[in-house]
């Protein structure tokens, strides 16, 4: 990859860019990490990382992230603007029943799915993130 900056990217044009839900675009690398958007509707499925936090950003809509905690179980409702960061370990199932879009930040190359690789939905083509315009 090259050292020369980008031009500079507009999440709108990004997200209008494509139409595929729960199957994030890379829109820029920082250091080790992927800065990733996605569209997502529905329910997503339960997953843990087990190595890495994983930081939410939500662009438009509302995410509801249910979260599976020591203390028992607990969804946390964020609208547009909000962020929220899943510590690493903790089991997790993204939902957005209005749909939302999203903005996340990870190392490169976590798969979206966390420990769940093997129950990878039907209607997500990738877990990792194609790169924008792909």
């Amino acid at each position: 990859m090259s050292n020369e900056p980008r031009p500079p990217l507009h999440l709108s044009e990004a997200l209008a860019s494509f139409d595929a839900l729960w199957s994030p675009r890379i829109v820029e690398r920082v250091n080790d990490y992927d800065v990733r958007i996605a569209k997502v509707e529905g329910e997503h499925i339960w997953h843990a990382h087990d190595d890495t936090d994983e930081f939410f950003l939500v662009l438009d809509g509302e995410l509801h992230i249910s979260l599976r905690e020591p203390a028992g179980e607990r969804t946390v409702l964020l609208p547009k603007g909000a962020v929220f960061t899943v510590p690493r370990g903790t089991e997790h199932k993204p939902a957005a029943p209005s749909g939302a879009a999203i903005l996340m930040f990870e190392p490169s190359g976590t798969l979206s799915v966390g420990d769940r690789h093997d129950e990878v939905p039907g209607h997500v083509d990738e877990t990792t993130g194609h790169a924008l315009g792909v």
